[in-house]
């Protein structure tokens, strides 16, 4: 079923692997585009310089 929310997440995909922001990586799990994996890498030159978060994300359907 495409709801507005699973069109929405599938376009910010698309958009995401066009156009990877610096320092984010993120994509959804295989078989669930409302289940998300990201990390977020430290900035060079900070404290954090090599460092990462690695996310988990449910985005729920309200």
């Amino acid at each position: 079923m495409s709801t507005p929310a699973r069109k929405r997440l599938m376009r910010d995909f698309k958009r995401l692997q066009q156009d990877p922001p610096a320092g984010i990586s993120g994509a959804p799990q295989d078989n669930n585009i409302m289940l998300w994996n990201a990390v977020i890498f430290g900035p060079d030159d900070t404290p954090w310089d090599g460092g990462g978060k690695a996310l988990g994300v449910s985005v729920l359907k309200l």
